[in-house]
């Protein structure tokens, strides 16, 4: 068996939930690496509705091992609310199916009040966050001023890393006409729920290395997808952390040798959620018909995501960064009642035709589309389960997607049940 890394070869929410979960089933062990709560998964299983945040996906099935690895930023009051949203759903988690890494940072309420004041001042450009503190938790991180998990296990040692922490904020908030922190009551909050949370606390890179000697199948989750990538997204409309394949190892502990296949996931076609730079966005009826019978809806903020036809370029990008193996493809059943679709195969870009996106966003919001245009299917692909019994249109667009972009299929979902799924290639085998 081989272990394998999930990615979103999109913008996000292209269904990674329901195929980690789907996957999960041959799995022993699975990750979640990268990301904080601005992330949601919808799972559907046996008409329940599980919306995860932090949790890996994996959570919901019995005997598994549930990870949250050094590479998420943990908003702990968050994690503790969504651990008893599950338990109260009949989801049994405990210190011996969730391990959560010792040094993954934390998400404070500071840091979502640094969030929202960035993102209603005048002064500054809207990126369209979450507010949730993702990216000024990660700029702690980095900024080697964070207050770890395992720094709530010694109270003397907390205060001392928040007045360094306080020294930098402080002199924002004072910026932006805010209050100096409470640094009694921050301490006061972080003791009351402290034991809750670090029972879970485990050295993370230590586990995955003992599962690896015991050959255990382990899958690793990312969030968001990889057009969101720091590095290698819409910069500066992208997310704080690295989502491409290889943060699976950064943002877990574990070397190259690893991961044995990548599965890049894969809408129909494109959404984006937030502000930035969407080539093939559709503004029109057509936009909003796509939106309202894919519900395409956060999971975490219920914001409405922006819909457009299929970006081949950015996905065979996406793949090539990624070292993408095989595709899921997912929602195919949304395109079933369109005439005619369109799939972005280049950009027009200052009277020349170029075959990737570029970095400057000056160039990426100038850069138009080039479409091929092919026959919808109009019949129902709902809940198909076998690649001879969808349409032969449908069977049309998937191929000429896989070979754009250079990248077999693996599997093809039809709803977001977990049963319906057409799978070609097992990433396990």
């Amino acid at each position: 068996m081989s272990n394998v890394a999930v990615v979103g070869a999109q913008w996000g929410d292209e269904g990674k939930g329901k195929i980690v979960d789907w996957l999960s089933e041959k799995a022993d062990v699975i990750v979640r690496f990268q990301g904080g709560h601005n992330a949601g998964h919808t799972l559907v299983i046996d008409n329940i509705t599980y919306k995860l945040k932090l949790l890996p996906s994996g959570i919901v099935r019995k005997n598994k091992i549930s990870i949250i690895g050094n590479g998420v930023v943990i908003d702990p009051w968050a994690l503790l609310d969504e651990i008893k949203q599950m338990k109260n759903l009949g989801i049994k988690i405990s210190n011996e199916n969730l391990f959560i890494a010792e040094n993954a940072t934390l998400i404070l309420p500071l840091h979502k009040e640094l969030d929202g004041m960035r993102e209603d001042s005048k002064n500054t450009d809207k990126i369209g966050t979450t507010r949730r503190g993702i990216g000024p938790a990660y700029e702690d991180k980095v900024g080697r001023r964070g207050i770890r998990l395992m720094d709530l296990a010694n109270r003397k040692n907390l205060s001392k890393k928040i007045d360094m922490m306080s020294f930098h904020h402080n002199s924002i908030r004072k910026a932006f006409g805010k209050k100096i922190l409470n640094k009694k009551k921050l301490i006061n909050d972080l003791s009351k729920i402290s034991s809750k949370i670090l029972k879970y606390s485990k050295p993370i890179w230590k586990k995955i290395d003992e599962f690896k000697k015991k050959n255990k199948t382990i899958l690793f989750e990312g969030a968001q997808g990889i057009l969101l990538d720091v590095d290698h997204g819409t910069y500066p409309f992208v997310t704080s952390s690295n989502t491409v394949a290889g943060a699976s190892l950064v943002g877990s502990g574990c070397g190259p040798d690893t991961i044995n296949y990548i599965l890049g996931i894969v809408k129909a076609y494109t959404t984006r959620v937030g502000e930035g730079p969407f080539p093939t966005e559709l503004k029109n009826a057509i936009g909003k018909k796509i939106g309202k019978r894919g519900k395409e809806f956060g999971t975490v903020t219920n914001r409405k995501r922006r819909c457009g036809w299929f970006d081949a370029v950015l996905v065979k990008q996406s793949c090539i960064i990624s070292g993408v193996n095989g595709i899921a493809f997912t929602k195919i059943d949304v395109l079933d009642e369109f005439k005619d679709l369109y799939i972005c195969v280049a950009y027009k870009l200052n009277g020349k035709k170029i075959d990737y996106f570029p970095s400057a966003l000056q160039d990426q919001i100038k850069a138009k589309p080039i479409y091929k245009r092919m026959n919808g299917w109009l019949k129902n692909t709902r809940g198909v389960k076998k690649w001879k019994d969808l349409p032969l249109n449908a069977q049309k667009y998937i191929s000429f997607i896989k070979e754009f972009c250079g990248i077999k299929i693996s599997s093809i979902s039809t709803s977001p049940k977990r049963e319906d799924t057409i799978l070609l290639k097992n990433p396990f085998k």
